[in-house]
């Protein structure tokens, strides 16, 4: 708790987020802790919380070198999306979104064991991810569901298999905008399963000044854009004010 969420950085207890706004429960069961942007010696970098090296040696130059090696990943892949949309390779590079990204690695907790509850309990409850795209590590413990057709009523939810060193990629709510729902984001949650469980998701948002637009070839009269052009960080700011259990 002394390092308790500041600026979207640090630790976040358990019952402090509910994903799903809709819902009534009190909270997610889940802790986790944020670690954003390493920008060298920037304002942003400098807003990172650490536990001190003696209580926790090597954690922190661990952490770093992990948020580096999988932003590397991100954007390899975000190149390939490009590609996938028949657009350059460097579109998004371009576009200003991987200039300086807004790259989120939070660590994640969720317990085996929850008290007792007339109420659904959720480890993460349904959400989708709000930047351009999530890698996810797990440890094998299962519980994390998808839903393929998010606005199809009533909902499926299909169990997310666990893959040995794979990782688990999500579409977020920016590529969802840009592309006009051609890719669409992942509608997910995570359900208690008894047991404990840990992940890692890194989020991959765009430069926070990049203007997150439909695409031209994304859309056409019979299908017209259906989300007006956002600043990404204002886009990113609305939504995670919402998260947070007052």
């Amino acid at each position: 708790m002394k390092l308790v969420r500041r600026n979207h950085r640090g630790y976040t207890p358990l019952y402090a987020e509910k994903l799903d706004t809709s819902s009534t429960t009190q909270g997610d069961s889940k802790e986790s802790f944020y670690i954003g942007s390493l920008e060298g010696k920037s304002v942003v970098s400098k807003l990172n919380q650490w536990p001190a090296e003696e209580v926790l040696p090597s954690w922190r130059s661990t952490m770093e070198d992990y948020h580096r090696r999988v932003l590397d990943v991100g954007i390899r892949l975000i190149s390939l999306i490009a590609l996938a949309l028949d657009l350059d390779e460097d579109f998004f590079h371009k576009a200003g979104a991987c200039d300086s990204p807004n790259g989120f690695l939070r660590l994640l907790h969720y317990p085996g064991e929850l008290q007792l509850s007339e109420q659904v309990v959720y480890g993460a409850s349904a959400h989708s991810d709000y930047g351009m795209l999530t890698l996810l590590a797990t440890d094998g413990v299962g519980g994390l569901q998808v839903c393929r057709e998010k606005f199809n009523r009533p909902q499926i939810w299909e169990d997310v298999h666990h893959l040995s060193g794979a990782f688990i990629v999500n579409i977020g709510d920016m590529m969802e905008r840009w592309t006009n729902c051609l890719f669409r984001s992942t509608l997910h949650r995570v359900m208690p399963t008894g047991q404990e469980r840990y992940s890692m998701a890194f989020f991959l948002d765009p430069n926070p000044d990049c203007m997150v637009e439909c695409l031209k070839s994304c859309c056409s009269d019979s299908s017209p854009p259906r989300y007006p052009p956002i600043r990404a960080g204002e886009y990113l700011e609305e939504r995670l004010k919402v998260t947070y259990v007052s």
